[in-house]
């Protein structure tokens, strides 16, 4: 009885921080922040394939996504601006917030409206719209939830902040796939847009940040243009100046490389398999969810087992090795177990990387400047897939076909692991487990 009790009192330590209000309220901010970019990306991969658009066009179109890769570029202003009478009424972040999330809304429905055969080049630039958007969307997010959780929250408020963007982007892409199989593409993209409220209904839920509003009331009254000048480039200079920096910097940008190569054509893959959208809703979305959210605790047990840079060199060989089996997908035909198994290892090791790796660039940051270093963080690590896939991977799998193009990949991915291990011997000391990761029981 007593070890039953014990037993009871340990999981209910580990889980009770999720259920208290502002980690609730990232889950929400989560909810939201994955759904622009689930759109935009395999959705819209789907969506052009459907109306048969070549390969290289279809690629394409991945490189609008890269304003999330620049966002850290206006991040600032959205720190530091007022947006008119609204600001006043319910708080700077909370004004962004409610703003960001409307226009995303109308965005989307304007994307949605327009066909790509009549008129590619006006999708384009509704595209771009909702490119810019969701990355605008992504700052605001990340600035309010960093400053609505206590320190004690970070772990438990991360964690809730990746399931909500996981869920989101995987329920956006789910929706609009099943809609669009009964009532066509501009029926799902609307359906979609219903991911933009539970943003709103966290800002509703956790008010403007105290924390931050004390914070601004103690700055010195600084004019304008010197508030723009440090907005800007104290964050940068902060980084750059640190022990290590440009490695680090070198290594976010590449490690992802062959990673996003290889998810961002998978849906080409699919379609010239032959598999129907129902059959891509219920493997590659509903089923990679479940994968990745299992990842995702298993990830929190080896960081609480490995501590944080070893997870994070165990999560970049998973990820490399996940490549392989698209490539293997290829031998197999449209085979739904092949399917299953795929999707599955690769959810799943991008759900155990994932732990180390977003714990690794929190603890990149300066508590001064986090949202604008988590928004240049976050964007250098994706930048150079997004715009090698972009530019090269629709021809390179024309020419190689998807076998090699996926081997490929692989290959692209080893460099990451290499440097890693250079910065595992290099950087300082490590902080204890509990400050960074999801708060899962060992």
């Amino acid at each position: 009885m007593e070890q039953k009790a014990a037993a009871r009192r340990g999981w209910g330590e580990a889980l009770g921080p999720y259920f208290e209000r502002e980690p609730l309220g990232a889950l929400l901010l989560g909810l939201s922040s994955g759904f622009p970019l689930a759109m935009l990306l395999a959705t819209m991969t789907s969506r052009l394939s459907d109306s048969g658009i070549d390969k290289k066009t279809v690629t394409a179109f991945t490189l609008v996504v890269l304003f999330y890769n620049i966002k850290f570029l206006w991040a600032p202003l959205v720190d530091r601006l007022n947006i008119p009478l609204l600001t006043r009424a319910v708080g700077q972040r909370r004004a962004w917030l409610f703003v960001i999330a409307a226009l995303v809304a109308l965005a989307m429905l304007w994307l949605a409206s327009i066909d790509p055969v009549a008129d590619l080049g006006m999708l384009a630039v509704a595209a771009l719209t909702v490119a810019f958007l969701g990355a605008t969307f992504d700052i605001i997010i990340d600035a309010f939830r960093i400053d609505h959780l206590k320190p004690e929250q970070l772990g438990a408020g991360s964690g809730m902040a990746n399931y909500g963007y996981r869920l989101g982007s995987a329920g956006a892409g789910a929706l609009a796939l099943v809609v669009a199989e009964r009532a066509g593409w501009n029926a799902g993209y609307a359906a979609a847009t219903i991911f933009a409220v539970p943003a709103v209904v966290a800002g509703l839920l956790l008010g403007e940040p105290a924390r931050r509003t004390a914070a601004l009331a103690a700055e010195p009254v600084m004019a304008f243009g010197e508030r723009m000048r440090t907005a800007f480039i104290a964050p940068l200079a902060d980084f750059l100046t640190r022990a290590n920096a440009w490695l680090v910097l070198l290594f976010i940008i590449v490690h992802k490389l062959g990673d996003t190569m290889a998810n961002l054509s998978l849906r080409l893959l699919l379609a010239d398999l032959g598999f129907s959208k129902d059959a891509i809703a219920f493997y590659d979305v509903t089923l990679g969810l479940v994968a990745f959210l299992l990842g995702i605790f298993v990830g929190g047990l080896v960081y609480a087992r490995l501590g944080m840079m070893r997870a994070v060199m165990l999560g970049l060989i998973l990820m490399a090795v996940s490549n392989l089996g698209f490539a293997w997908l290829t031998l197999m035909g449209p085979s739904n177990f092949a399917l299953a198994l795929t999707v599955g290892f690769e959810n799943f090791s991008s759900g155990v990387g994932g732990v180390g790796i977003v714990a690794y660039l929190s603890w990149l940051c300066n508590l001064r400047f986090t949202a604008t270093q988590f928004a240049l963080l976050s964007a250098m690590a994706s930048i150079l897939g997004r715009f090698v896939s972009g530019t090269s991977a629709g021809a390179l799998i024309e020419q190689m076909g998807f076998f090699n193009f996926y081997v490929l990949t692989t290959l692209l991915a080893l460099p990451g692991v290499l440097l890693f291990a250079i910065l595992m011997r290099r950087e300082r000391p490590e902080p204890p487990a509990a400050q960074v990761s999801p708060q899962v029981s060992p």
